[in-house]
């Protein structure tokens, strides 16, 4: 700590004298010489009490601990109060057995006059006021250790120990901590970058083993080589069929020997059995003394070239591996499309056709469809390449999950989770009022334990400093937390009439937040049996942060509702909020008003959110439904999208003997990517990731997190450069924290 305050020093020196502040310069370089915290530097602290010691000053010696017991151990717990104690009693002593073992008896006297009064009625001192009538102390028994070179040497050591895990326990300021978020952004950089050259390499031997594969089957397509995917009852199927063609008619066409004995014409096109497919036809191939055998054969029927039906395959094979050899650059989707239309050509026509439409084979176009002749082979060949569509092509995965980790410190179930401005530190609220703030990078550490003795409702993390932690109870108070000194600064008493916080949201700027109070009509828990939609009273208050005190009232019409969820535009000039009464209203900051509502749900509004671009609003309500309106038009829908149950809630967790717990939504049910084209929600078994379809009717489902065992209830998306990190909160009180990177187009 004390080589980042030196560091830190010559960057405020330069940085005055860059904008000409030459008085504070000096002032500054006056204070940095009569420091007495020795920039935080535990040897120079342990150098000036021990000069105070060897020049006898005593007065210097108990101003300067006095000093440091307002400015450091002050801010200690309680249980270290006695190692301090101790450490200034061996302070006092080593001075008084210095004053001895110097000769100097007046310093000695002294020290006992001056300090009657505090340390005679001290225990440890009472045998030490007849030290300096005694002839030779160094020889008694009761101080002689005191006299010896091992004790003082075991106090220095002691006290210098101290001192340092002190310095290295103090919360530092964020100015100081610029050297560690540089380290940390560059790792995090190198590190990236080494994932994206290993994931290069992965692809490029990937594709390198399947150009080598392509040779070893002899200008065989290469989507043969995905069809080691069959399952173990088709491939069954095949072999048998293979053996009974094999054995019975040798000699036949190549693709005629996988055929039903009654359907070998070879004037006709090569038909599929019901249950088998392409797919299954081409598996057959892979077995190494038939393709061997096979392909010798095709070999020399290329090279005699008789008028027959194995001749006119062979041909157009050659013809096509002639082409993807003349142009091996082809990108990916290209070579799909080729595989693609080289399976066409073989199933889907006649061998007797095949050789007036030789010349043709290098002008293929695009498959637009595939053939519904082997229905079983198209949903095979997608599922195999990831959802791929008609003609092979595949679409890249946004994201790819790097590593899912799990925080379980809570023994109940989550109602909020959300991560800070900074992305360093997540807040965590369970049913039970526990609140957990947890670290995860590097490694996950939990950072405070918060235990209340009334019920917690809400929380949310201060814009600026983003250390202090806002938590709405439900006994209609706000406290604000303090996550680095582990203590509250404030409590501030919100309304009596309405003691339910709902809902907290801090302004940008931090310098005011709003909150949501409600009445207790109805309970926190959802019941089995339908809920009557009776509107619920309740306040939107703004407060103040620096002054802790209320500036206004929101007015709420038709008439004051509960207030589910609000949230702030980037700048704090806009507030969206959803109520009970299934309203959403929009609030113009700067002149503390409606600018418009409307009803935006049949029920409670749960969760609402503005959009990337802040043109529009999302909102999930009661009735199961993701919708998006458009703010600069009161009212009209952008796009509307019915989610399951287990994205909207109410929850549910069954168990055994008829368990069965539900619970509201409280939290946030969504949450967006950091260039909003992503959306996150929640699901039965773990999050679920879109992508936004601008309008488009339906959600397109991009990846799933998974990895939870009960119904997430909560989510939260923290992104930093390319890597981003999401949050699924369940019912069974797990935390799964999910590593994202995003793929780059």
């Amino acid at each position: 700590m004390g080589s980042a305050v030196e560091r830190t020093d010559e960057h405020v020196r330069e940085y005055l004298i860059y904008r000409g502040f030459t008085s504070t310069l000096k002032n500054l370089d006056i204070e940095v010489k009569a420091d007495k915290e020795k920039g935080f530097r535990v040897d120079k602290i342990i150098d000036q009490l021990q000069q105070f010691i060897q020049s006898f000053d005593l007065f210097g010696l108990k101003e300067y601990w006095l000093y440091l017991d307002r400015r450091l151990f002050c801010r200690l717990e309680d249980v270290y109060r006695s190692t301090v104690n101790k450490l200034r009693t061996s302070l006092y002593r080593y001075y008084v057995i210095n004053t001895i073992q110097k000769g100097n008896l007046e310093k000695t006297q002294e020290f006992f006059q001056r300090q009657a009064l505090e340390l005679q009625g001290q225990a440890e001192w009472r045998d030490w006021f007849i030290l300096p009538f005694i002839p030779t102390p160094e020889q008694n028994p009761a101080f002689s250790p005191y006299f010896s070179r091992q004790w003082s040497d075991t106090f220095l050591v002691s006290l210098h120990n101290f001192l340092s895990v002190l310095f290295q326990c103090m919360p530092q300021p964020v100015l100081l901590s610029f050297d560690a978020e540089v380290q940390k952004t560059t790792s995090l950089t190198e590190e990236n970058e080494q994932f994206r050259q290993l994931l290069f390499a992965l692809q490029t031997e990937s594709w390198d083993q399947r150009e080598g594969d392509e040779m070893v089957h002899h200008k065989l397509p290469a989507y043969v080589q995905n069809m080691d995917r069959l399952g173990d009852t088709e491939l069954d199927l095949v072999s048998s069929q293979r053996a009974v063609s094999t054995t019975n008619t040798p000699s036949r066409n190549f693709f005629s020997t996988f055929l039903p004995q009654g359907r070998r014409t070879p004037g006709k096109m090569p038909q599929v059995t019901t249950g088998s497919s392409p797919s299954q036809v081409a598996v057959g191939r892979k077995d190494p003394p038939i393709n061997q055998t096979k392909s010798k054969e095709a070999v020399q029927a290329k090279e005699v070239k008789p008028v027959s039906s194995q001749a006119s395959i062979s041909e157009p094979l050659s013809a096509q591996s002639q082409q993807s050899t003349n142009q091996p650059t082809h990108p990916r989707h290209k070579r799909i499309q080729e595989h693609e239309k080289e399976r066409k050509e073989l199933f889907s026509k006649p061998p007797s056709q095949t050789p007036e439409k030789k010349g043709e084979v290098g002008e293929m176009e695009p498959p637009v469809e595939i053939s519904s002749e082997a229905p079983d082979c198209s949903s095979n060949s997608r599922s195999g390449r990831g959802g791929t569509e008609g003609g092979g092509l595949s679409a890249e995965q946004p994201f790819i999950k790097l590593s899912q980790e799990e925080y379980g410190e809570h023994h109940s179930s989550i109602m909020h989770c959300r991560v800070d401005c900074s992305g360093r530190r997540v807040a965590s609220l369970d049913v039970d009022g526990v609140i957990k703030v947890w670290s995860f990078n590097p490694i996950m550490q939990t950072k405070a334990t918060i235990m209340s003795k009334s019920s917690l409702l809400s929380l949310e993390w201060a814009t600026k400093p983003d250390r202090l932690l806002l938590l709405g109870s439900g006994v209609g108070s706000v406290r604000l937390y303090d996550t680095d000194a582990k203590k509250n600064l404030y409590e501030m008493n919100i309304d009596e009439t309405h003691p339910r916080i709902l809902s907290l949201a801090c302004s940008p700027s931090g310098s005011s937040f709003v909150c949501s109070a409600a009445a207790l009509s109805r309970s926190g828990s959802a019941e089995s049996s339908p809920r009557l939609h009776i509107p619920v009273s309740g306040q939107l208050l703004l407060w103040d942060t620096k002054t802790v005190k209320q500036q206004l009232q929101f007015s709420l019409e038709p008439e004051p509702v509960a207030i589910n969820c609000t949230a702030f535009n980037h700048n704090g000039n806009l507030l969206v909020t959803g109520a009970a009464d299934g309203v959403i209203r929009l609030f113009d900051m700067q002149r503390y008003e409606s600018a418009m509502s409307w009803r935006a749900h049949d029920g409670e509004v749960y969760s609402v959110e503005f959009s990337y671009d802040e043109n529009t609003v999302f909102s999930i309500g009661e009735d199961g439904k993701f919708i998006q309106w458009n703010i600069h038009r009161c009212g009209v829908k952008q796009s509307e999208q019915a989610l399951p149950q287990d994205a909207t809630g109410p929850f549910v967790l069954s168990g055994y003997s008829g368990y069965k717990q539900v619970q509201v939504p409280r939290g946030r049910l969504f949450a967006f990517d950091s260039e909003g084209q992503h959306v996150l929600t929640c699901s039965s078994s773990g999050g679920l990731i879109y992508r936004l379809t601008n309008g488009e009717p339906g959600l397109e489902s991009v990846l799933s997190l998974g990895g939870h065992k009960a119904p997430v209830v909560t989510v939260d998306w923290c992104s930093a450069v390319d890597c981003g990190t999401c949050l699924t909160a369940s019912m069974d009180g797990k935390i799964k924290l999910s590593t994202l990177l995003a793929q780059k187009s």
